[in-house]
C-alpha cells in the first residue's frame, strides 16, 4: 500500500462536484480530501477497503504463525531490516522485543479492526532506534537520574468559572 497511490483534491471540490469527485475513484485508488483547517481525509471504494482490510488480516495471521515457528522466527528477525531499515540500530534484545510486541500487537489490533496501536508501536520503536544511534539522546536518556525528586504537592482545584 503506497502513500504515493493517491490523487489529491480539495475537500470542497467534494462538496461542490460529489458525483464527478467520486467518479474519479474509477481511475485512482483513493483519493486525498484537502481541507485547510482540518487532518486531510481519504476517499476510497468500500470495496477496495475491504479488498485491504482481508490482506491485513491475512498477513497479520500469517505473521503470528511465521513468528510463533522456530524457523520463522529467525528468519523474520534476518528479514526485519530490509522492511524496517531503522531496526539495524537496535540491540539484538531489543529487535527481539520489537518482533514479539509488534506479533502481539497486530494481533489484536486486527481483532479490534483498528491498526492504530500498530503504527503507534512502529513510531515508537523507530525513535527508540533513533536514540541507540545518536549518541547524545543516548546520554541523556540511559544517565542515572540521582535522587528521588521527594513527594510532589497535590494540584489545586481548577478555579470554577461561570
Amino acid at each position: 500500500m503506497s502513500v504515493g497511490a493517491y490523487d489529491q483534491v480539495p475537500f470542497t471540490e467534494l462538496l461542490r462536484e460529489p458525483s464527478a469527485t467520486a467518479g474519479r475513484l474509477h481511475d485512482t485508488r483513493r483519493l486525498r480530501l484537502r481541507r485547510r483547517d482540518a487532518e486531510d481525509l481519504v476517499l476510497q471504494s468500500a470495496e477496495r477497503a475491504a479488498r485491504e482490510d482481508e490482506v491485513i488480516d491475512v498477513s497479520a495471521r500469517l505473521l503470528t504463525g511465521f513468528v510463533h515457528d522456530p524457523d520463522g522466527a529467525l528468519i523474520l528477525r534476518r528479514i526485519l531490516p530490509q522492511a524496517l531499515p531503522w531496526v539495524t540500530f537496535l540491540p539484538t534484545e531489543a529487535v527481539d522485543e520489537l518482533v514479539e510486541e509488534l506479533v502481539t500487537t497486530l494481533r489484536a489490533a486486527v481483532s479490534i479492526d483498528n491498526l492504530w496501536p500498530v503504527s503507534q508501536l512502529l513510531v515508537e520503536w523507530r525513535h527508540t532506534a533513533e536514540i541507540y544511534v545518536d549518541p547524545l539522546l543516548h546520554a541523556a536518556a540511559t544517565r542515572v537520574l540521582g535522587d528521588d525528586g521527594g513527594p510532589v504537592p497535590v494540584p489545586e482545584a481548577p478555579e470554577s468559572v461561570e
